[in-house]
């Protein structure tokens, strides 16, 4: 499955099968990097997910996402879904839950943000802002 939203400078490559939740991703990507930013989503196979891991963070499992900025106003992000679904039960979350809160995280990455306070608050701030309890 591909997506294009030229609109929104968003694409979605799906390498697995089934359906994807939806989400409002071009809303939040708009809301944190801006409209002109080009992002793309990728949700790729397990074993693909796990060559990422071990590639980028020397780990044999599944990612469950990395974020890559290509540019000052592109990015990638790579979510495995399956990751996604098993984490979900242990933040007690919905998978669509899980997910739109994983590519929050990318995409605050992607936005400069690093790992810690200033990180997790905005990240609150942004799930308030776009998840239904």
């Amino acid at each position: 499955m591909f997506i294009f939203d030229v609109k929104n400078n968003l694409s979605i490559i799906r390498k697995t099968n089934g359906k994807l939740p939806r989400l409002p991703f071009a809303r939040i990507k708009n809301k944190i990097l801006g409209k002109d930013y080009a992002l793309s989503i990728v949700f790729p196979t397990l074993k693909k997910s796990i060559q990422l891991h071990k590639k980028w963070k020397h780990k044999n499992t599944p990612v469950n996402i990395l974020s890559f900025p290509l540019d000052t106003k592109e990015g990638e992000i790579f979510i495995s879904l399956s990751a996604c679904r098993h984490e979900a039960k242990k933040y007690n979350r919905t998978y669509q839950q899980h997910l739109a809160c994983l590519f929050m995280h990318g995409v605050a990455h992607l936005s400069g943000h690093t790992h810690g306070h200033v990180m997790d608050t905005f990240e609150k701030k942004m799930q308030k802002l776009f998840l239904k309890s």
